[in-house]
């Protein structure tokens, strides 16, 4: 129907034609006084310019009385109003989401250029590490760090190369980074702090591994190495995280999933911030900013957030019932209840 040609709250039509989704409207004529039934996702006749919804409308055998009177242009898309030609749809490092994929069958793009997934080795360190299959004895603990690495790497978009564990003896150790190094990114968890056998930083120098930072002022995760080499001709990047299992995923999340997304050709995503009321007093430490596991509850305006009991950076099983990391700022070592805080999403 044209809108113009209703001038009266309640107006009657008479019905002459029906539109089906994916009919052809060329030759369909709608006159004054007159209406067709069309179907959602349809073509609007040439002469026509509004839709009106059913549930506005009464159905009286050849005829119907539109309840509710249209403005030129509702409930019709017109062309071009998504985008026009010429105009660009997917930028150059957007991240194929559903939403995109969607668009780009929709104008018909049938193959798009994309960056492959960057290739992530992972290389546990430590002679205290047993496979998880494995029953571990006194002295042994189960190397849970390249399976939580692994699971990170993918949800970052990248792909996991998890390598055998390095034991804490140079030459070993050498091997497997050189391995790692064959990849795009090399991740390794553990000897990374100032013990005896900790042989991370000086198995990389020999390499001759140029670091852009051997420590972040940050709890947990301190003792955090980046850096890069030269290795067959390609610059390699590295990180060195904490053996500590929370260090370790702490660690990735802000320093190495950036990195990958970088390598993937997109722009890195900012880290996922919010604020929420916090349930109980927090007493801590100045001096470095605190990432500690916490329990995010409520929703809408009443959100809270408690940490959650733990003993430390290697206690996995408090970790896993958080749902988010408290930041304490390193200036605070008091907050009361009530005060309102910064959370990360994990």
């Amino acid at each position: 129907m044209r809108a113009e040609y209703l001038n009266e709250i309640s107006s009657r039509l008479k019905v002459v034609a029906e539109i089906r989704a994916g009919q052809d409207v060329s030759g369909t004529f709608v006159g004054c006084g007159q209406a067709a039934e069309i179907m959602t996702g349809a073509a609007v006749p040439e002469d026509s310019n509004a839709v009106v919804m059913v549930e506005h409308t009464v159905r009286q055998g050849e005829y119907v009385q539109i309840e509710r009177t249209p403005a030129p242009g509702d409930n019709v898309v017109p062309r071009g109003a998504e985008a026009r030609a010429g105009d660009v749809l997917l930028q150059a490092g957007a991240r194929l989401t559903p939403a995109a994929v969607a668009m780009a069958a929709s104008v018909g793009l049938a193959e798009i250029e994309v960056y492959r997934k960057p290739r992530v080795a992972i290389l546990a360190t430590g002679d205290e590490l047993v496979d998880v299959a494995a029953q571990p004895l006194a002295h042994q603990i189960r190397n849970s760090n390249t399976y939580s690495l692994a699971a990170q790497v993918t949800r970052a978009g990248g792909v996991p190369v998890p390598l055998a564990v390095a034991p804490d003896e140079e030459s070993a150790l050498r091997r497997l980074i050189e391995q790692g190094l064959e990849c795009d990114l090399l991740l390794l968890s553990g000897g990374v702090s100032m013990g005896k056998y900790d042989l991370v930083e000086k198995v990389l120098a020999e390499l001759g591994a140029e670091f852009l930072f051997t420590g972040v002022a940050i709890q947990p995760g301190k003792p955090t190495v980046f850096g890069r080499l030269e290795w067959k001709g390609k610059t390699k990047y590295f990180f060195g995280l904490p053996g500590n299992p929370v260090s370790t995923m702490v660690t990735f999340e802000l320093f190495a999933r950036p990195m990958i997304e970088g390598l993937s050709g997109t722009q890195p995503t900012p880290l996922r911030y919010s604020k929420a009321r916090l349930r109980a007093e927090i007493k801590t430490k100045t001096g470095l900013t605190r990432f500690l596991p916490a329990l995010l509850s409520g929703e809408f305006g009443n959100v809270e957030v408690e940490l959650v009991r733990w003993q430390g950076s290697g206690d996995m099983v408090a970790t896993a019932r958080a749902n988010c990391l408290a930041v304490i700022p390193p200036d605070r070592e008091r907050i009361e209840a009530g005060e309102t805080i910064s959370i990360l999403s994990i």
